[in-house]
């Protein structure tokens, strides 16, 4: 029993692994539609009164450039084996991933938010995003000079499940027109809020089962 339980473990992993770099193989095909810059491209197209705003094309195309960079550097950064085999190279790209948040991909995501398609319901949930994403990696960065590790852990984990929305909210996205068929400024509403709160909740999930773990080996030992 305990040994299917390893198997099934280890496929969940490997499972993982693969959607995950799989789509963000994806995410960085979408990138490169943006290079060089082009104001009349994918996404663009439907935000033509928009990125005649010069804060509006800053904004955009730092966010863009910036967020396939983070995606890549979380993978790195929640690689157990990745930060126990490369120590130094975990800290540094941490560092990275921390600034690229703070400084570039967060705030320039508030401003899109701003502007977001399907009106105030999904201004404030892309916003909402942009400002968790902020709070916990900020938390992430203060827990570390702390020391505090395993908060530490826990807040980069809460940003990564908010890097992830990139690719959630466009699977989500698939999954709403391919079952209900809806239209797309309802689609858009929808996963304003979903394609990052349903990340959050997993994590949450992920972390009461730890929680629930450490006390079951406490209770034994």
């Amino acid at each position: 029993m305990n040994q299917f339980l390893l198997l099934l473990d280890k496929f969940i992993r490997v499972l993982f692994w693969g959607m995950i770099s799989y789509f963000t193989y994806l995410i960085f095909l979408i990138t490169i539609q943006y290079c060089p810059i082009d104001f009349d491209t994918a996404f663009l197209r439907i935000k033509q009164d928009e990125i005649i705003l010069k804060h509006y094309q800053i904004a955009f195309f730092t966010h863009v450039y910036t967020s396939i960079f983070v995606l890549i550097l979380g993978l790195f950064q929640i690689s157990n084996w990745f930060r126990k085999k490369f120590t130094k190279w975990h800290k540094l790209m941490g560092k990275f991933y921390i600034g690229l948040i703070l400084l570039a991909a967060s705030p320039s995501g508030l401003l899109i938010g701003y502007y977001a398609n399907g009106g105030w319901i999904s201004q404030i949930g892309f916003m909402l995003l942009a400002l968790f994403w902020f709070y916990f990696t900020f938390q992430a960065y203060l827990f570390t000079r702390k020391r505090d590790f395993v908060r530490h852990r826990k807040f980069m984990y809460r940003s990564f499940a908010l890097t992830l929305s990139a690719i959630t909210l466009r699977l989500l996205k698939v999954g709403v027109v391919e079952i209900w068929g809806l239209p797309p400024m309802d689609i858009t509403r929808i996963i304003a809020w979903a394609g990052w709160l349903v990340n959050l909740i997993l994590v949450e999930i992920l972390f009461f089962i730890e929680k629930s773990r450490l006390k079951k080996l406490k209770s034994l030992v």
